[in-house]
């Protein structure tokens, strides 16, 4: 498996994972990545400034996940890592963690906290974030716009030289 920058021909193969696994978690609704203007284009949204970015896991030609990186509300310090999902074969390969590593890398360069929201009904998911140093928060911060999520986790970036 490779990770990579997306290119405008995943739109719609990231678009099917994201969704499906949103249906397996009960996701399927208003108020999170569902509803979300860019999910038929990410590749044309994440590619409209220097300060965000998605990656894809691919293997065989077969696009299997990604995850990206934006600004949260227009802050210029804290980012949000948005939209990781991966094939349910993908999952408990450790390449989660692989492409984890190179959201948070490229959010260091721009950022100096990573925040996220996701689902308490993706236990695995929040057991992950948890086991790489994102902490969990009472509320979401001000400025989100998924009002269904119910986890919310901030993490510290470290610039590395």
């Amino acid at each position: 498996m490779k990770i990579r920058q997306i290119e405008k021909t995943d739109n719609r193969f990231i678009e099917q994972i994201i969704r499906e696994c949103l249906i397996e978690f009960g996701g399927n609704r208003e108020g999170l990545a569902w509803a979300d203007d860019s999910m038929h284009d990410l590749y044309s949204y994440y590619n409209s400034a220097d300060n965000r970015a998605y990656w894809i896991v691919e293997e065989n030609g077969q696009v299997l996940g990604g995850c990206g990186i934006a600004p949260f509300a227009e802050s210029d310090e804290v980012c949000e890592l948005q939209k990781m999902y991966l094939a349910s074969a993908t999952r408990g390969t450790g390449i989660a963690a692989e492409l984890l590593k190179t959201a948070l890398d490229f959010a260091a360069l721009h950022y100096k906290q990573c925040y996220l929201e996701t689902l308490q009904t993706m236990g695995a998911a929040n057991r992950f974030y948890q086991k790489h140093g994102f902490t969990m928060l009472a509320e979401p911060l001000a400025g989100s716009e998924h009002f269904a999520c119910d986890a919310w986790y901030i993490k510290a970036l470290e610039k590395h030289n």
